[in-house]
């Protein structure tokens, strides 16, 4: 046979093949160059009849039709719940993962006989129900949940196909994620407070997220024994906390916690009915955190994750540097005018107001903005940040037990400097650190917070790299005292007994009508911070909220 009728009927054969195994085929002989210029293009028609023009199928474009939508869906799930997991990865945009997910649901997750409910597409997204059966062993249960899908136009070859997403297995998978069905996870917890009280979720939903946080870190190491659960694990298999479903109930371990449940329930209840706030209370003598509660309760957890401007809160902080450089004394004179201006920013007080011949003291309990701008030119842009950072553990990695935010103070310039003095500019904080500020001044040194002992896992805990000054702890001291007897903190704070100090704290947001309103203080070996965004003062709306968990160390 000559050279030609051997190629005629290689591609006699070739369009037989096309012509039985439909679009798959087509794309890999009629685009299989990988980008090597226009070689073969146009040699197989979309029907796979040899073409002699030369000519390129047209590829579809534009917004996809319902008819579209609904068959390339319809194909994928089909093929999916009929177990044919090659022909279901075909059908979308990613065939490797898509592959590996719908292999690893059934293999790993172990869940079998699977029923795929669809409903009416809606513009380009599909929701169904997914529903089957869980077996591990001789342990089976049934499981169904809703998840949803999306069919895009495949840029090449303007086919519908499935938009791969690990949610399209289930809806709480991100991208690394998959489902694992065994007892190898971590065995729950039976998690206590600091006196063997039980703490739960049910009783303490604000505490939700870190006990489960808890589980995942320390579950194993507690005399618990794992059941048997659905659960959601990482990129290399390692225990994510979060459990689906529950075939059979393991064992809880006890693990001890710093909470005190009376100061968790006292810090749930101040923030009770608020739309949106985060409160925090730590034991100054050990760093200890005692309480943590956020509206809502299932919500971000902003009091020990959260990153926002903590207002004039921040100037105890700024204070504390001031009276170490001999900058201010509590009873020497010091401005307090009605504006002050710095690297082109013009500052004031709330109202303007302006103190006359004042103290520094005076200037601190009634939160004067330009008695700490007008500092700012013998500064230098680094001392704010070296302060916070090697006094009062700011930004340093705190090892806490939990996930936490552990404040920012960045060295900033010129009117950005002048701005973290007073709490806003580039400074971070939230409740947890801003109960640690008013710690650190109660007991005059830096104790890291925590909330499950270090020697639970050997953990190392963070340390301030220098000592606050005995003489300026002594007055940050007398200043926030006099700030909850006579100053901005007197309201919410009027009454209390013991020691008790306090600052306020009102943090202006970009596009708020009202600011973040911040409350920080002490009484005895409790301090306790609080953030009510958007609500104004912070003594009027904060500052009720860190009272009523102040009372409840009495």
């Amino acid at each position: 046979m000559r050279d030609s009728q051997k190629l005629a009927v290689i591609g006699g054969a070739a369009a037989v093949v096309l012509g039985a195994t439909g679009f798959g085929v087509y794309a890999l002989v009629g685009n299989g160059d990988d980008g090597g210029g226009d070689k073969d293009k146009g040699s197989v028609s979309a029907a796979g009849d040899s073409s002699s023009s030369g000519e390129e199928k047209e590829v579809k474009t534009g917004p996809l039709s319902s008819s579209e939508v609904r068959t390339a869906s319809q194909g994928f799930l089909t093929a999916w719940s009929s177990k044919d997991v090659r022909k279901a990865a075909g059908l979308t945009n990613d065939k490797a993962a898509a592959a590996k997910g719908l292999k690893g649901l059934h293999d790993e997750a172990r869940l079998r006989n699977l029923k795929l409910t669809p409903r009416p597409a809606s513009d380009t997204k599909v929701s169904y129900n997914v529903a089957g059966q869980l077996e591990y062993g001789e342990e089976r249960a049934s499981w169904q949940y809703d998840t949803a899908l999306k069919v895009v136009r495949d840029k090449k070859t303007g086919k519908p196909l499935v938009d791969w997403e690990p949610s399209v297995l289930h809806p709480r998978l991100k991208d690394g994620q998959s489902l694992r069905t065994d007892k190898s996870g971590n065995p729950p917890i039976k998690a206590v407070d600091r006196d063997g009280k039980p703490l739960s979720k049910a009783d303490h939903p604000s505490l939700g997220a870190i006990l489960d946080d808890l589980r995942k870190r320390y579950g194993d190491k507690t005399d618990g024994t794992p059941g048997v659960e659905t659960r959601i694990v990482g990129p290399k298999g390692q225990d994510t906390g979060t459990t689906l479903r529950t075939l059979t109930k393991g064992t809880p371990g006890e693990l001890k916690t710093t909470i005190d449940k009376k100061t968790q329930s006292a810090a749930e209840a101040a923030i009770k009915g608020k739309a949106k706030a985060s409160v925090v209370a730590v034991k100054p003598s050990s760093g200890e955190i005692l309480a943590v509660a956020n509206t809502p309760a299932t919500g971000f957890n902003s009091a020990v994750r959260g990153s926002l401007a903590p207002g004039s809160t921040m100037k105890v902080v700024s204070s504390a540097m001031l009276l170490d450089k001999g900058l201010a004394s509590p009873g020497k004179p010091h401005p307090c005018p009605k504006y002050a201006t710095y690297g082109g920013w013009k500052f004031q007080n709330l109202d303007k107001f302006q103190i006359k011949n004042g103290t520094f003291a005076q200037s601190f309990a009634r939160s004067c903005n330009t008695a700490f701008i007008t500092q700012a030119k013998k500064l230098k842009d680094d001392d704010l940040t070296k302060e916070a950072r090697e006094v009062f553990g700011i930004g340093l990695d705190w090892k806490t037990g939990t996930g936490t935010f552990d404040g920012s103070v960045p060295v900033q310039s010129d009117a950005q400097m002048a701005s973290s003095l007073i709490g806003q500019g580039g400074v971070r904080m939230n409740p947890l650190g801003m109960a640690s500020v008013a710690a650190t001044v109660e007991s005059g040194t830096f104790r890291q917070p925590v909330i499950v002992a270090p020697s639970l896992d050997n953990r190392k805990i963070a340390k301030a790299s220098r000592p606050m000054k005995p003489k300026v702890a002594g007055e940050l001291r007398d200043l926030m005292k006099l700030t909850a007897s006579s100053g901005t903190a007197a309201e919410a704070l009027s009454g209390l007994s013991g020691d008790v100090g306090g600052k306020t704290g009102s943090a202006e947001v970009d596009g708020q009508k009202k600011p973040n309103a911040w409350f920080t203080a002490f009484r005895g070996d409790l301090a306790a911070a609080a953030v009510v965004p958007a609500s104004g003062h912070g003594g009027k709306n904060a500052g009720p909220v860190v009272r009523d968990v102040l009372e409840s160390g009495s």
